[in-house]
């Protein structure tokens, strides 16, 4: 049994594999994509539950990914929490006015990741 759907946009392999990892050891389902424009066929093809979108991303950035995907009404109820390692002063912000309904900053903190999980999808 599944408690979900998690499309996780990470270009980082390394990233990905522990996202993964932390994601299926929770019991939720990962959908995977590389880069931005991915991110966005994927979202609009899977239609998760949630979306881990990392920022820094080839091809389109994730703050142009999360504009994308909430700017279709048939995903603009998608929750997309945004990861960053840059966590500058304003990338929150930035983020929430991009389409981001939450923000972690990398590393990730799995006990912050699992709780967001559990706000997000229940």
């Amino acid at each position: 049994m599944s408690n979900g759907r998690v499309l996780v946009v990470e270009d980082n392999q390394d990233n990905m594999t522990l996202i993964t990892d932390v994601l299926q050891s929770l019991e939720y389902d990962v959908i995977k994509a590389k880069d931005g424009a991915e991110g966005v066929a994927l979202a609009q093809g899977e239609k998760p539950d949630l979306i881990l979108m990392d920022l820094s991303l080839p091809r389109m950035d994730g703050w142009t990914a999360a504009g994308h995907i909430k700017a279709d009404p048939e995903l603009a109820h998608i929750p997309i929490i945004a990861l960053t390692a840059h966590a500058m002063v304003g990338d929150r912000d930035r983020a929430l006015a991009a389409g981001c309904d939450d923000y972690l900053s990398k590393p990730l903190n799995l006990r912050e990741l699992a709780g967001k999980l559990t706000q997000y999808i229940g």
